[in-house]
């Protein structure tokens, strides 16, 4: 009670301190500049959508050993850009049976409910643009985070909508696979990010990658967090080896197969679109979003950590995550709904919601509120701490202990013992033995084995 009672100006402190509020400052942003930057943001997605799948179509090509696009413009560059050309000028077919409103509605929000998510992301730290600095991100909010979750919940939408307007079985179908997927996994997504929060003690990005200038970038604490994310935002963009919705095998096209010129191009838009937010949440939530990598942060006093040079980190990071997604869409196969779908509730919800009370004990421990702290070495280490990572490591060799035994227990009911000799009369009849197996010589009381020209002279007679 005592300790509880010692904690609360600590709480009450932690809570009127405003921690939780932006950081980026946007008083000396006037309207105009604002739009500015949005229109900024908005050329900076559609051209890196243009080379992210010039750059997939290459990549995979080496990866099987064929040149992929290399006819219009140099080096293929143009083959993209008269791709989006011939979505525009083909023939755009609706079928019969479709909601004509509802069937073009919901390609319009797949493709703008992807570029709204990006209207929170740090692109750079402050910047001076037509006489003003502002920071390079167009709003922040206290929740901003939560706010990207919120508008991947609507985008699922779209997917639901595409599938049911279109008045056929395969896409309802495959709407309906779609969906179930992106909310499952949402939810594993929403809870790895709960430890950043932990961490940085707010949700908005600015004071996230401010926290992370500060100490280590995220990923080091909350690996467990980044592990579970990068898997969770595969399957929440519908990208292999978890494009289950689009099975060819099974579902054609998935939801968007009755689809076909602009309306199929808002689609594919706004996959990629996605696949850049995602992969900006992590740079920014676990990667310190615009920051220098921490060798090059520390040249002339940080000189290569501010101003625009932010933007050239961010995109860097993010085209890592980008050859992370082209990378497992060569070389894995797609995995079955059925186990994709138990992976998700299964394993990852559950683990993820035991590592987040993990860290807030962790962090717990760290502000004082649950004991006290040992000295060793010079260094001052929480009890609670510790006491978590003994747990820890005796949990995990408990585990490993039993999951040896289960894979011992599976090995040997899959290959049942086989005796090395046997009696070839046993069962009263010859056995011919196994492979690796000897025929145990017959005793002289069992029956004889007799040849062949006996056995005719004895049927001659």
């Amino acid at each position: 009670m005592s300790a509880t009672v010692t904690a609360l100006p600590d709480l009450v402190a932690l809570a009127t301190a405003g921690t939780d509020n932006p950081r980026a400052d946007f008083t000396d942003t006037p309207l105009w500049l604002s739009l500015v930057k949005a229109l900024i943001v908005f050329v900076y997605l559609l051209v890196s959508t243009l080379l992210v799948i010039w750059f997939e179509r290459r990549v995979i090509g080496r990866m099987q050993q064929r040149p992929g696009p290399n006819r219009n413009g140099p080096f293929g560059l143009l083959q993209t850009l008269a791709d989006g050309m011939k979505s525009m000028l083909k023939e755009d077919v609706r079928p019969k049976a479709a909601d004509a409103f509802v069937f073009t509605l919901a390609p319009l929000i797949t493709a703008t409910m992807c570029f709204v998510s990006f209207s929170i992301m740090p692109l750079a730290g402050e910047v001076s643009m037509f006489g003003h600095t502002t920071p390079f991100q167009l709003t922040d909010t206290p929740v901003a985070v939560l706010l990207v979750l919120a508008v991947a919940g609507v985008g699922i939408y779209g997917v639901v909508l595409a599938g049911w307007s279109s008045g056929s079985t395969y896409p309802l179908m495959g709407g309906l696979r779609s969906s179930a997927q992106m909310i499952s996994y949402e939810i594993a997504m929403g809870l790895s990010l709960v430890a950043v929060f932990l961490y940085a003690g707010s949700m908005s990005t600015s004071q996230i990658v401010a926290a992370q200038a500060q100490d280590l970038w995220f990923i080091i604490p909350a690996f467990f967090s980044f592990f579970v994310y990068v898997i969770t935002m595969v399957g929440e963009t519908n990208r292999l080896p978890f494009d289950l919705a689009e099975g060819e095998g099974e579902l054609t096209g998935g939801f968007h197969t009755e689809y076909g010129s602009m309306r199929f191009a808002m689609f594919f838009l706004g996959e990629y679109i996605n696949m850049f937010t995602v992969a900006a949440l992590a740079t920014t939530m676990f990667l310190g979003g615009p920051q220098a990598p921490p060798g090059i942060a520390a040249i002339n006093g940080g000189m290569f950590n501010e101003g625009w040079w932010g933007l050239l980190w961010f995109t860097a990071k993010l085209w890592a995550f980008m050859f992370v997604f082209v990378w497992l869409r060569g070389s894995l196969p797609r995995v079955r709904y059925d186990q994709f779908m138990r992976f998700g509730w299964k394993f990852l919800i559950p683990t993820t919601l035991g590592w987040v009370v993990l860290v807030a004990f962790f962090r717990a421990g760290q502000n004082g509120w649950l004991g006290g702290n040992i000295d060793f070495a010079g260094r001052s280490f929480p009890v609670i701490s510790l006491a978590l990572v003994g747990l820890i490591a005796v949990a995990a060799l408990v585990g490993g202990w039993l999951w040896d035994s289960r894979v011992e227990r599976r090995e040997a009911s899959s290959h049942p013992h086989v005796d090395d000799e046997i009696d070839p009369y046993a069962g009263g009849h010859p056995v011919p033995p196994m492979p690796g197996q000897r025929l145990r010589e017959p005793s002289p009381t069992g029956p004889a084995l007799t040849s062949a020209p006996e056995t005719k002279e004895a049927t001659r007679g």
